[in-house]
């Protein structure tokens, strides 16, 4: 007996008509009855050696169309559990070696620094020696820093890295070790100065602590510079972002007076044309923000806002022509119910968890919007991680 696999399912494992599920396998692929899998059209080689055990990807034997086709299925799932439907458009993923942020793990194993990922379902740690989603400047600072955490990282501890790619090279924390002294501190500045690394910052439990940064260290968005809090959010993949502020403009359409909501850093805020509130919780970005739209002349109103404890009223959501939303995975289910009691004509709904997203717009739609689109975009390749952007209109 044999069965065709039809459908990747939400954890990345395949599944026939009739329910057998097989890890690693592509719809299109033959599912024998000892549980092997043969290839079908939709099964590629995986690029990365170090596929299926680093949990960095879960997605890499598909092709492009299976995997569009996996994001899609996510998506549709997630709108039929709240009776929802709509046009979904094709994907738009990110390239390879695309991710120019990521979160990694160090320990000292066998003498070495091992960096990497966690196996799948593990806390094996995978010390990796090529990536196919990091931008090539993230993973050349991997290498160099196995020898400078040698010094200082503790047996049986974990250290765990946070990298971005900034405007000046890298931004790089490192939670988990403790560097003391002169010739701590000289490792430190020779490592930065010879591998682009724009900030240096150290948390070992009481908050970040910057040991490194010439210059202050900025991103910018949509032509604006702004100043790049330590291990602050941002957008994934350049291609993703611009992907999003694309469907996010093609949303508000002329809109002039917006707000921006869970604004972050100001990656949709800087994009808006006319007046723009912006609101947001964590201190740090909204701070930035606010400087940043100073400095180039922008009618952006930057509020510090914890929009679950504090969301916009009825009466200060009807002020605006369109509404932006862009809340974290557990979505923005306190907004949306204000929204859906609202007056705005259009929303534009940016998502990185499709349930959260289908719960909200459950509430928005019963409120009397309708849900005209959603554009996936693909920023984390290979992964089972789904981003949307969406329209609401009255």
């Amino acid at each position: 007996m044999t069965d065709t696999i039809i459908r990747v399912a939400a954890r990345g494992e395949g599944i026939t008509a009739d329910g057998r599920h097989a890890a690693l396998a592509a719809p299109g692929d033959t599912l024998t009855a000892s549980g092997d899998v043969i290839p079908g059209p939709h099964h590629q080689v995986p690029p990365c050696r170090h596929f299926p055990r680093c949990g960095g990807c879960q997605l890499q034997h598909l092709d492009d169309v299976s995997y569009s086709d996996f994001i899609i299925d996510r998506i549709t799932g997630a709108l039929a559990a709240h009776a929802l439907e709509t046009e979904i458009r094709a994907p738009l993923l990110s390239p390879a070696f695309s991710r120019r942020r990521a979160a990694l793990q160090a320990e000292m194993k066998g003498g070495r620094v091992q960096i990497g990922f966690s196996e799948n379902a593990s806390h094996v740690l995978v010390d990796i020696e090529e990536c196919h989603i990091l931008t090539p400047a993230l993973f050349a600072v991997i290498a160099p820093l196995r020898p400078l955490l040698a010094k200082f990282l503790k047996k049986n501890r974990r250290a765990r890295l946070h990298l971005t790619e900034a405007d000046q090279g890298i931004d790089l924390l490192v939670e988990g070790i403790e560097p003391e002294g002169l010739a701590a501190a000289e490792a430190i500045s020779a490592f930065c100065s010879r591998y682009n690394v724009a900030r240096f910052a150290i948390d070992g439990g009481l908050g970040p602590e910057v040991r490194w940064e010439p210059e202050p260290v900025t991103i910018t968005l949509s032509g604006i510079p702004v100043a790049l809090p330590t291990a602050a959010f941002l957008q994934a993949t350049r291609e993703g972002e611009g992907a999003l502020i694309a469907m996010v403009r093609e949303a508000i359409g002329g809109a002039t007076i917006t707000a921006d909501l869970f604004a972050g850093l100001g990656t949709f805020t800087f994009a808006l044309p006319g007046r723009v509130y912006a609101g947001e919780a964590a201190r740090d970005a909204i701070g930035a923000l606010k400087s940043a739209a100073a400095l180039a002349g922008r009618q952006i109103f930057a509020d510090h806002r914890d929009l679950f404890r504090r969301p916009l009223t009825t009466v200060e959501l009807d002020r605006f022509q369109a509404i932006v939303l862009d809340p974290p995975r557990a979505g923005a289910r306190e907004q949306a119910l204000l929204l859906a009691e609202s007056k705005a004509p259009l929303i534009a709904y940016v998502s990185c968890n499709p349930s959260s997203f289908a719960r909200d717009a459950e509430m928005l739609c019963k409120g009397g919007y309708t849900l005209d689109w959603i554009q996936p975009v693909g920023q984390f390749r290979w992964s089972t991680h789904v981003e949307l952007a969406a329209k609401f209109s009255r």
